[in-house]
């Protein structure tokens, strides 16, 4: 039953963090959305600032789970970026509530709490995507760089594509621009001479 109150109370903190923002968000509000006594709120959560860290690390797993199984089974060089970005763009069309809480409304200053979880889950991304590029840096079929300037290159330009989305700057499926960042990242990430060949 505690699952089911925390998992209620949580899906009402999306809805309700995704339509007034974090700020004028309210305990009340996400009770009456949840159907939760003030005693099954403070039962599970300290504080709406505990609530909204738990949903930014339900989120993040989310995400994560989404471009890990980009890497299964495991592809060669380009099929792997593109499969990397249409993850990310797919999650983000079809997870907008979440992509916006995780990307535009979570806040750095209430994450503090959750910063030693969040590693350990960019971590795990992290260690997941290197099991898949590390040997194909080692046979040349991608370019020597870090892995954090492998995923700036690679997610980058689909995330500030994303964030216009998200903000309702532009109302265009970002899926629709997926070649166009597929062949953007495969020309970064690439040996010139592997190109041709994807």
């Amino acid at each position: 039953m505690a699952t089911g109150v925390r998992n209620d109370l949580l899906a009402a903190g999306l809805a309700v963090f995704d339509r007034v923002g974090f700020e004028a968000a309210t305990v009340a509000a996400i009770r009456a959305r949840a159907r939760a006594s003030n005693g099954s709120f403070f039962h599970v959560f300290g504080s709406k600032k505990e609530l909204a860290g738990a949903l930014f690390l339900d989120v993040l797993r989310q995400y994560h789970a989404a471009m890990l199984k980009a890497l299964d089974p495991v592809p060669d060089a380009g099929l792997g970026i593109d499969r990397l970005i249409r993850a990310h763009l797919d999650w983000v069309a079809t997870s907008r509530r979440e992509a916006r809480y995780l990307f535009e409304i979570s806040r750095s200053e209430w994450s503090e709490d959750v910063r030693d979880a969040q590693r350990a889950q960019n971590a795990r991304l992290a260690e997941g995507i290197e099991r898949w590029r590390a040997p194909l840096v080692a046979r040349g079929d991608l370019l020597p760089m870090t892995p954090v300037m492998f995923i700036s290159q690679l997610i980058g330009p689909a995330q500030v594509f994303c964030r216009a989305f998200l903000s309702g700057r532009d109302r265009t499926d970002p899926r629709s621009e997926a070649d166009t960042l597929i062949a953007c990242a495969i020309r970064a990430l690439l040996p010139p001479e592997r190109i041709d060949t994807e």
